[in-house]
């Protein structure tokens, strides 16, 4: 039997999981290493196919847009997890639920007093200009006052072994349903370890999700809709699951109706009232009476249904104001002002180009730096200034130029890695995490997140869209 060893497994230059810089073995992991040395290459191997086979049995597919190889894709998951001892553990969830408040408070107040501006806390300019920033939302106050109920935040632990929030995911934040997945077929893969690691379980999140949203309504038992904008969405295998786990009904936006200011779901009995709408469809698409008039994923009138309270969004729209990348770089501030607090989690260094000294570094500095287009998302419209062209950097200098608003720019960092099955042998592939917050009457953490994994060599982009994979997250007692 062929042994799995770490003689050539490089721990310089990054933070690992798993290693210490002088290849000492973490105590969280040390479990796992002593059963992988047990296992044997072979059996690991073995192992790692099924896996793949449990995926096919499963669906878990997910599509790209703009790609002529075919629509849909599996989500690669690596076998080997990513382990986070509980203190580590312990320690995000207290600053992901001091930032989901002050994020939500931040919110609220954009849409009705505006104190926060007011307070020359962040620039008005820069968040009224944001394109994810509703007028019509202003004066709004979703029940409980709510407004992001569902996040999942990018975290990134940098070389000096800290975590830092990458950015916040607060409109429509995807891949639970991977996380959970993954949880279920990695069980299977190691039953006996899940039981003598104390590893927390996930299995209650779509239980959790429920309570959550009912929370939300006086109505018992509540209506509920997931409404998704169709097969050919990126993330229609989770619409359907989540619908599924949840024992709501999936919807599309021409299977509901708004009659009198209250939606109701078409169905073979008649018309059914929806008391809450678990939307994954995007503002601009919700309503072609308010929002795009060219919407055809939408419900006519449905905005002004939830205006009203007659039926609940989930999340509520307009909260995508505060995930803008610009308005980012100012969440320290807003944690400070709103909760009297420090930031339990930092911010990874954010320069914003629309001031003028940032401005001048970003463009005396573009190839050391990352440049994130501040409306965009899965990786896309980035550039990666050390790994990129001369041609490419002059090329984003002329839009950041031309455009500042559009554009920030962050130092590279090396993202932590975790050993990863390669080609039959292991290597480190550097990793992200996105843990989910559900935030009702209280604020929930699964303990548990979905591990994004770089599967290219030494590639820094985790996105499944762009060749990344996915790792099943295991959090310790």
């Amino acid at each position: 039997m062929s042994k799995i060893n770490f003689d050539d497994y490089e721990t310089i230059g990054f933070y690992d999981e798993m290693f210490d810089a002088e290849k000492n073995v973490r105590p969280h992991y040390a479990l796992f290493k002593k059963r992988l040395h047990q296992m044997g290459a072979r059996k690991l191997n073995f192992l790692q196919h099924s896996t793949d086979r449990a995926q096919l049995s499963l669906g878990m597919t997910f599509n790209v847009y703009n790609d002529n190889q075919g629509i849909e894709r599996i989500l690669p998951l690596d076998i080997i997890p990513r382990i986070i001892s509980g203190s580590d553990w312990d320690a995000l969830e207290k600053g992901l639920k001091q930032r989901i408040e002050a994020l939500n408070l931040f919110i609220g107040d954009i849409y009705n007093e505006q104190k926060v501006l007011k307070d020359n806390i962040i620039p008005k300019e820069l968040v009224l200009s944001s394109s994810t920033y509703l007028k019509q939302c202003e004066g709004l106050k979703p029940p409980q006052n709510v407004w992001c109920h569902i996040t999942g935040t990018d975290i990134i632990r940098g070389e000096d072994g800290a975590f830092y929030v990458l950015e916040d995911n607060l409109r429509c934040p995807s891949g639970v349903s991977y996380m959970l997945e993954n949880r279920e077929i990695l069980k299977r893969t190691f039953p006996e370890l899940f039981e003598k690691l104390n590893v927390r379980p996930v299995y209650n999140y779509s239980h959790n999700l429920r309570d959550m949203i009912e929370s939300l309504t006086n109505v018992s038992p509540a209506s509920i809709a997931v409404l998704t904008p169709g097969i050919y969405n990126s993330a229609y295998f989770e619409h359907a699951y989540l619908a599924q786990q949840m024992g709501s009904e999936l919807v599309e936006g021409r299977d509901l109706v708004v009659k009198d200011d209250y939606v109701f779901m078409k169905t073979t009995k008649g018309l059914l009232k929806v008391d809450v709408i678990y939307r994954r469809v995007d503002d601009d698409f919700l309503d072609p009476l308010v929002f795009r008039s060219d919407s055809m994923l939408g419900t006519p009138g449905l905005f002004e249904a939830y205006r009203k309270g007659n039926v609940v969004l989930v999340n509520a729209p307009g909260t995508g104001v505060a995930d803008d990348k610009a308005v980012y770089a100012y969440i320290p501030r807003i944690i400070k002002y709103y909760l009297g607090e420090e930031p339990l989690l930092p911010n990874v260094q954010t320069y914003i180009c629309t001031e003028k000294d940032d401005l001048s570094y970003v463009l005396e500095n573009i190839d050391k730096l990352v440049i994130k287009q501040t409306d965009a998302s899965g990786g896309y419209g980035m550039l990666i200034g050390p790994r990129s062209t001369k041609a490419e950097q002059e090329a984003f200098a002329d839009k950041i130029k031309s455009s500042p608003r559009k554009y920030i720019a962050q130092p590279m960092i090396n993202l932590s890695r975790v050993p990863t099955l390669v080609n039959e042998t292991i290597e480190g592939r550097h990793v992200d995490l996105r843990p989910y917050v559900l935030y009702g009457k209280d604020i929930k953490i699964i303990p548990g997140a979905l591990t994004r994994v770089a599967l290219k060599k030494g590639s820094l982009v985790v996105n499944s869209s762009q060749g990344g994979g996915s790792k099943d997250t295991w959090v310790l007692d």
